[in-house]
């Protein structure tokens, strides 16, 4: 197993039960607060990026590139773990407005990262080429660039959340449970990839469950697929069988799509806060907190004793929805 990273979050995020969630749905339901990884860093992305900016460092790299929404979450945690390192970051983020300084984006200035704003159509269909022009360019100027992929879900990537299932595994034995059913977000597929290869290479035979936060559940399963084949370049000694017959992807809670918020959406995160005193992001843990809830009310998880939610972050998105709330 890859073990060379770097130690930038705050790990082992601590896990606690849901109180009021559990006894109103008669179900014992877990969080794991990977929300807590830190400050600048906050939330999923640091885990991977642990593993991807050791390979940028191994590799003489003085610059990362990488790409998101205009209130990513991964960009500004690219940027503020470039700066502890000695980095410069170049984010190419989406937008076809003019963005309000608020949120993500605003902590982005403030750290001075190099932002480059791209259109929806440029993203979807240039983003890739765009990216690796920044690389030429710095090429050009005696610097050396690393693209990091979207949400840091690529092969190397991957390695930061089988990490973090072999820590659930750590937790639950001195916690005294067994998680069978581990739910979380998918946005961009490197999280879900990791828990399940996680999962399969520890013969854990637990239920990894992904709620999707835009596009669709077969477009995931397809990008599992590929994230994990690409892993299996960093581990060729390690054999496991990838089959889309087994990743659980639950569609249906897209919304609007990705990062758009529908009133009941809000709603939702306003009644779970003031349920439990924890805050959900609008655009992955909010949707997704809301698919496991509906479909725990479905019987959809009727077989599952111990349930693990992964807070994955985001709170910074909020400040962008303010006007939407309807205080």
């Amino acid at each position: 197993m890859i073990s060379k990273k770097l130690k930038l979050g705050n790990f082992p995020t601590k896990i606690e039960r849901l109180e009021k969630l559990s006894t109103m749905l008669k179900e014992n339901i877990y969080i794991k607060r990977d929300d807590q990884t830190g400050s600048e860093v906050s939330g999923n992305k640091i885990r991977k990026l642990e593993f991807s900016i050791n390979e940028a460092i191994n590799n003489d790299c003085d610059t990362l590139i990488t790409c998101g929404g205009i209130q990513s979450n991964h960009a500004r945690a690219t940027a503020a773990a470039g700066i502890k390192l000695g980095l410069k970051s170049v984010l190419v983020l989406r937008s076809d407005e003019t963005p309000e300084m608020e949120g993500n984006y605003l902590i982005d200035k403030i750290m001075g990262a190099d932002i480059r704003i791209i259109s929806s159509e440029d993203y979807r269909e240039r983003r890739q080429e765009i990216m690796e022009n920044i690389l030429k360019e710095l090429e050009e100027k005696g610097r050396k660039g690393y693209i990091i992929p979207e949400g840091a879900s690529n092969g190397i990537g991957t390695f930061g959340y089988i990490n973090c299932f072999k820590e659930i595994l750590d937790q639950e034995k001195k916690l005294g449970i067994t998680f069978d059913t581990i739910v979380t977000a998918v946005g961009s597929g490197g999280t879900f990839a990791g828990l399940y290869l996680g999962n399969k290479l520890t013969e854990s035979n637990k239920k990894i469950v992904g709620i999707n936060v835009c596009d669709s559940a077969e477009y995931f399963k397809d990008k599992v697929c590929s994230i994990l084949e690409e892993v299996k370049t960093y581990i060729p000694d390690r054999k496991f069988e990838i089959t889309k017959d087994d990743m659980h992807i639950i569609d249906g809670y897209v919304g609007d799509g990705y990062a758009l918020s529908r009133p009941e959406e809000l709603e939702f995160i306003c009644d779970f806060a003031e349920a439990e005193g924890i805050i959900l992001d609008p655009v992955y843990t909010g949707k997704t907190m809301r698919g496991l809830y509906t479909e725990l009310k479905k019987g959809t998880f009727k077989d599952s004793k111990n349930i693990l939610f992964i807070h994955t972050g985001g709170i910074f998105g909020l400040f962008s929805k303010r006007n939407q709330f309807g205080f």
